[in-house]
């Protein structure tokens, strides 16, 4: 079977699986009263209290059973035990959520604590793994760059900035799972043409995996869009988000395009630095540059409409994720 077919069948599949599998587990969440807890501040989302949360279930589990039965392979399965594991902090963050009432949940530095052992763990496979090893591609440059060592801090820090910046995104309906959408096509698309020009039969049939996984993570995403556009169904919540931030790093680093994250993840990285410059510049001069951080919020805050939000943030990721496989071309 063709790498095309498959990941056509790893698409369609993905999405009519969690199609099925959505349902159940809004049923379940509602059961369990497992409820999206709001912060105070966050008044104008009051009417979103109590909607069913840990919504990443219903991309997460089909992604890892069509992926793994369409494009097995080490590199696949780590990518998936990654996502996984990433998730298990995600739903033990939800979990204390919804047991204690309050939008706490596990505190920062135990979900960092967590974070930082797989990051670590998936720095290494990346960097001893022949089929991905310590070279990067530069964006704008040609060739390849040697980081030797320095690859594997690189990597860590990069798997906890970008989980934890897509979390930040995850603020509004359809948002996190839109922009990661777009992200994944365009990555497909990226690995797909790494994949081909390759003469590396060893190379092709690992990496081969990478391309049914964005594609298979892509069908997910689009059921999941299905129940989480405006009004939402269920939320994604940390369950979703975390291991949605995880995939977004392993696609890009397994891709050996760790740096091009910055790219077709731009607004990802806006969230992040919003944030960064808020907090800084309260403690600095106790004023604040946005009305609201993450900067979606403050969109919000100035009288935008959550859709409108997700769209202007939607043609921003196509545009970049253009931009990021033009330079693959």
């Amino acid at each position: 079977m063709s790498l095309e077919l498959k990941s056509f069948i790893a698409l369609i599949s993905t999405f009519l699986l969690a199609m099925a599998f959505a349902p159940l587990v809004i049923r379940l969440m509602k059961r369990l009263k497992a409820g999206q807890v709001i912060l105070g501040y966050v008044e104008q989302h009051s009417a979103k209290e109590g909607t069913p949360t840990m919504g990443g279930i219903i991309f997460i589990f089909p992604t890892a059973i069509i992926s793994l039965a369409l494009g097995y392979s080490k590199i696949t399965l780590v990518a998936i035990l990654l996502t996984l594991g990433y998730g298990l902090i995600g739903f033990l963050d939800d979990f204390l959520k919804i047991k204690t009432h309050n939008n706490l949940g596990l505190k920062p530095y135990q979900k960092i604590i967590g974070q930082t052992g797989l990051s670590i763990i998936a720095a290494f496979f990346a960097y001893k793994n022949p089929n991905i090893g310590s070279a990067i591609y530069i964006p704008f440059a040609t060739g390849v760059f040697e980081l030797g060592w320095w690859y594997i801090p690189l990597i860590a820090f990069l798997y906890i900035a970008t989980s934890n910046a897509v979390n930040l995104t995850d603020g509004l309906d359809g948002l996190a799972s839109t922009v990661s959408l777009i992200y994944f096509l365009g990555f497909f698309f990226i690995a797909y043409i790494e994949v081909k020009n390759a003469l590396d039969v060893a190379y092709v049939a690992e990496s081969s995996g990478i391309v049914i996984y964005c594609a298979s993570l892509s069908g997910g995403l689009l059921a999941f869009l299905w129940h989480n556009f405006n009004p939402a169904k269920i939320m994604m919540g940390d369950t979703g988000s975390l291991s949605l931030g995880c995939a977004v790093a392993t696609v890009a680093i397994f891709t050996k395009n760790p740096l091009s994250i910055a790219i077709s993840g731009i607004m990802f990285v806006v969230s992040c630095i919003s944030v960064i410059v808020q907090v800084v510049y309260y403690k600095l001069t106790k004023k604040r540059v946005f009305l609201m951080a993450p900067y979606h919020h403050h969109l919000e805050k100035n009288g935008i409409p959550e859709w409108n939000i997700v769209l202007r943030y939607a043609v921003i990721t196509l545009l970049f994720s253009s931009l990021n496989l033009l330079l693959k071309v």
